[in-house]
This record gives structure tokens, sequence and C-alpha cells, in this order.
């Protein structure tokens, strides 16, 4: 496993590179101690939860969308910070249902659960995203790679951006975390390596309106060389991913 330091400097944290983290809010720190969240914790490590959580700037109150939540990792954090009077939308592609059943068996019942009675479940066509209300934040994490693939469409990844774009909030932002494909490999690694060519990612975003607002490299990773699918157990769990901050223009 990678050895990362991290510094506090003048209220920010600076990890790999020298990049600059935002400190991590108490309301973060209360909602990774939460008990509920059983083993979740033994990944907060490895997935950087709270700095990752921190710089998607989910906050209490807000409105935040889980597109494709996995076990639902993500998805009790964010409930927990938003709190009683902000709200979780979790998006299940139907699409994406036909290949992981069990994982939405997990939502299920997590929406059933009375601590998370604040999400939300909704199933839709992958090319039909939308919510009920504005959000303040759309997340999706290593997901994004899937939708050009067959199983789901496939689906432009354009039309996801445009749908996102009208979903937030002036002002809201689109975070996407995803594992890195060999520079200029365009969509090619998609389906066989699931992995995708960021500059790929943010091309097609900011094509939808949004503007480029940051970058974390919390989850960057120099030893992986971008060839393994990312199931290999060589580097499953360790991968280099992106992740960017999109913001709709207020």
């Amino acid at each position: 496993m990678r050895k990362i330091k991290i510094l506090l400097v003048s209220g920010l944290l600076f990890g790999p590179c020298g990049a600059a983290f935002a400190a991590i809010p108490p309301y973060v720190t209360a909602a990774l101690s939460d008990s509920a969240r059983g083993k979740d914790v033994e990944a907060d490590a490895r997935r950087h939860a709270a700095q990752l959580v921190a710089f998607a700037q989910v906050k209490p109150g807000d409105t935040v969308v889980d597109l494709i939540p996995g076990t639902g990792y993500w998805t009790r954090i964010f409930s927990r910070i938003v709190g009683p009077r902000g709200h979780v939308y979790i998006i299940w592609p139907s699409e994406y249902v036909k290949e992981d059943a069990d994982e939405l068996a997990l939502t299920q019942a997590l929406v059933k659960d009375p601590h998370y009675s604040n999400v939300t479940l909704l199933m839709q066509p992958a090319a039909q995203f939308s919510v009920p209300v504005a959000a303040d934040v759309v997340w999706t994490s290593q997901n994004y790679h899937d939708y050009p693939d067959k199983f789901m469409g496939p689906t432009d990844p354009r039309l996801l951006d445009d749908a996102v774009f009208k979903a937030l909030k002036p002002g809201g932002v689109f975070v996407v975390v995803d594992h890195v494909a060999e520079s200029g490999s365009g969509l090619r690694d998609t389906d066989t390596l699931h992995r995708i060519d960021p500059q790929v990612v943010k091309q097609q975003v900011l094509a939808s309106g949004f503007r480029f607002d940051a970058e974390s490299t919390a989850l960057r990773n120099t030893a992986d060389n971008h060839k393994l699918k990312v199931f290999d157990a060589a580097i499953r769990g360790h991968t280099d991913q992106f992740s960017f901050r999109f913001r709709r223009p207020r």
C-alpha cells in the first residue's frame, strides 16, 4: 500500500505532490464516526473518505444525488452529513440493475432503515437522469466510464452531463471519481479495463456548460501503469483514480 504523508498547514491539508485538500469540517468527522456505518469504516483510510467528501463540499441541509451507489458506502456518509433538513437521492439506471441486482438489494434495504430516512431510491433509464428537486451535489464514483458501454445502452455520457447540469442548482457541483486510463486512450478501455481517460471526461462535462472547479489528488497512485483491469488482484482497491469537481455557473 502507498504511504502518503499529510501535513496540516494554515488550515489546509497537503497530500501527494503537495496538492491542497480542504480542511475537514466537523460534520464530516461526525458522519464518519456514525456507529451505524459498521464495517464501512475499515475502508475509510483507503478510500480517503474525509478528504473526498470535503472536496465534494457536501454540507448539512444539502440535496445530494448518489449516482450508482454500489454498496451504499458514500450514501451512508452523505445521509448523516445532510441530516434531517437535507436529502439524498440514490439513482440506479435500470440497465445497470440488470447487471448487478445484488447491489440494488442492498440499496433497497438501506432506504427501509429508519436511520437513513432522508434517503430515496430512484430507478430510471440511463439516458433519462432526473431528480424531483434541484440538487446541490451530484456525485458518481467509479461509474462514469460505464455509460458508453453496451450494457448501458450504450448511453452517450454527454446526455448524462447535460441532464446533470439541468438537475443542479446554479452554483451546484458535479463530482466525478473514476479509474484512470492511459493518456490519449479516450473511451478505448471503458468496457475492457473499466478505465477512462480523464481528459475525455473533462472535455465531455465542460461541453455541457460546466466550468472546471477543482481536482483532488487523494486517490492518485503513480504505481498504477493503467494497463490492468481494475479488478486484477495486483491493483484492485488501489487503482490510480482522478477526482474532478465541476460547477454549474451561477
